[in-house]
């Protein structure tokens, strides 16, 4: 009697994958279509902003406190700062992680990102000497986690500098422009808007990338993850973005009834 031949299973690929099963992305949507995106305001009790962003199955919750204090190298200039942490909790993954506290350096990463971003639509100028944190736990995660953190993020810190003013500290808001971000990537040639978790664990390209109202670009982040990435297929990944995140600005305006 010959000898078994060993049964070898090798992944299939994503266009394989659709052929065979018929599969489609989450929420049966197109390649360059966003996941169903909510914001929810006021969504805890004590913080001077507060929201829940959800994009698709990735959930987070922004809350925003305004102190009157500010790092040492700002200290009688006037200005005012912005900064955020971010942070994964145990619940939010199909196994628990351990806090971001425990593993510090992509939380940090995350961390300066959202900072960052938030700033470039604040007239820090205007802020008087005080400082907004917004932290960003999320509490489900299904990739794009940072993406939804700064998009909910300037949500709440509109919502906090707007308390600001309506209690007189503040004579107008400094909040000058709205900003927002989203993944783009590319899994077997396929150019995908708003990966979820499962498409960003296949992409050769990963890309976050953050604008605001304007079109102008406050950040790109992106790497080559298995493979490399030509000039065109960057440009194409850029214009998908753009078209993403207009359309996450047009749910952000509606949410807090921005007048340009």
């Amino acid at each position: 009697m010959g000898k078994r031949e060993k049964l070898v299973q090798r992944p299939f690929d994503l266009n394989t994958l659709r052929k065979i099963i018929g599969m489609k992305r989450s929420y049966n949507r197109a390649n360059n279509e966003l996941r169903p995106i909510t914001i929810e305001r006021n969504y805890t009790k004590h913080a001077h902003g507060s929201v829940l962003v959800c994009f698709g199955d990735t959930k987070v919750i922004c809350t925003a406190f305004l102190e009157s204090k500010v790092p040492p190298w700002l200290r009688d200039s006037g200005h005012g700062w912005i900064t955020a942490e971010y942070g994964m909790l145990p619940g939010s993954t199909s196994q628990r992680v351990d806090r971001e506290s425990i593993r510090k350096g992509r939380a940090q990463e995350i961390s300066r990102l959202i900072g960052r971003s938030l700033r470039a639509v604040v007239n820090l100028n205007e802020m008087g000497e005080c400082q907004i944190t917004v932290d960003c736990d999320v509490i489900q995660a299904d990739g794009g986690t940072r993406t939804a953190s700064i998009t909910g993020g300037i949500i709440a810190v509109y919502d906090a500098l707007k308390q600001s003013v309506d209690n007189g500290f503040l004579k107008k808001s400094p909040v000058i422009d709205l900003c927002s971000a989203v993944s783009v990537g590319l899994v077997n040639d396929e150019y995908l808007l708003d990966l979820d978790y499962n498409e960003d664990a296949q992409a050769i390209v990963d890309m976050n990338i953050v604008m605001n109202s304007k079109k102008e670009l406050i950040e790109i982040q992106g790497c080559g993850e298995h493979g490399i990435f030509n000039r065109k297929q960057l440009n194409e990944l850029i214009d998908l973005a753009e078209q993403g995140i207009q359309q996450i600005m047009e749910i952000q305006k509606k949410v807090i009834g921005w007048n340009e």
